[in-house]
């Protein structure tokens, strides 16, 4: 079977309305940080001269990302953080430590600088607010992070990924978790776990949302366990000029979970093409849109390099 893959080039806000109603399986996608780096491209997100316009923005890019995705899927949302600059004119951007925009150094309202913006959360909140289920904060974990030229904090090594369900999904939602069981550090068994859960139920602390007695639990006896919220994940380079490129692994993990065989990947913020690369390989068809007309087609090019006799580059049959 041929996967089939399109990248859009164009506007996210105006170019998703090109796409059928509940069309997508499975959203997994990294938007533009707030005042991160400046791409060279009229229109682009990330720029905006406050926090509250780049959250508002967002809400309305995942408005239409939600007319898009069926009540049974999933968005997996990747946010990095920023920094309030120092409010002193130009610098190397809003986060002085590691982004790259020339004259773009402001203190947002309502903080100080050097302040830690909290973008991610703000940006999780104002989706559950629009309605959106936020069923999971996932912490990916840099084990070779980016070097920081700071003294004052820790190097930053890690980013999160939240997982959010439709709004009209009730909570029910496709996600398949045997697809990303990893092997288990401690194997229990029944007798130890009961004992365990007994213990604590004695002493008031809980052991978690589960049936009192003997009742089976899943990570019992077995040689792999539930997926844990911390994903180690490596950066891992890309030759080709583009800034943020996701690690294969990342996007492999979201789609094996968030998107059946032969269904729909969805990356509004494309790039490089990477996550319609993997959802490829993985047996998904796979739809971006990509601002930069290079980025887009740096990653056409890419999804067909990676297996030009099983991927069809263009509209989706």
């Amino acid at each position: 079977m041929i996967y089939k893959s399109q990248i859009i080039q164009g506007d996210v806000r105006t170019s998703l309305g090109t796409l059928e109603d509940a069309s997508i399986d499975c959203v997994v996608t990294s938007p533009p940080y707030y005042g991160l780096r400046n791409y060279g491209v009229d229109g682009q997100i990330g720029l905006e001269s406050t926090i509250d316009e780049y959250v508002d923005t967002m809400v309305k890019v995942f408005g239409e990302v939600a007319r898009v995705l069926k009540t049974s899927g999933t968005l997996w949302l990747n946010l990095g953080d920023s920094y309030s600059g120092s409010g002193k004119g130009p610098s190397k951007g809003l986060n002085q430590e590691y982004h790259h925009l020339e004259g773009y150094s402001t203190v947002p309202n309502g903080l100080k600088s050097k302040d830690l913006c909290g973008i991610p959360w703000r940006v999780a909140f104002a989706l559950q607010a629009d309605g959106w289920y936020l069923r999971q904060e996932i912490i990916w974990s840099k084990p070779n992070p980016m070097p920081e030229s700071v003294k004052d904090r820790c190097t930053k090594a890690h980013e999160s990924i939240f997982l959010l369900a439709h709004a009209e999904s009730k909570g029910k939602y496709y996600y398949d978790a045997d697809a990303i069981r990893e092997k288990s550090e401690t194997q229990w068994n029944s007798t130890q776990f009961v004992t365990e859960k007994r213990v604590q139920r004695d002493i008031g602390k809980g052991f978690g949302n589960l049936n009192q007695g003997n009742s089976a639990h899943p990570d019992l006896e077995r040689n792999d366990r539930n997926k844990r919220s911390v994903w180690n994940i490596s950066l891992k380079p890309y030759s080709a000029a583009h800034f943020a490129t996701f690690p294969p692994e990342l996007p492999r993990t979201c789609i094996l979970a968030g998107c059946p065989e032969d269904g729909t990947v969805l990356d509004p913020f494309a790039g490089a093409g990477t996550t319609l690369m993997v959802a490829n390989q993985l047996q998904r068809h796979a739809i971006g849109v990509e601002l930069n007309p290079d980025y887009a087609q740096l990653g056409q090019d890419r999804i067909y390099d990676d297996a030009p006799l099983f991927n069809g580059i263009g509209g989706l049959a």
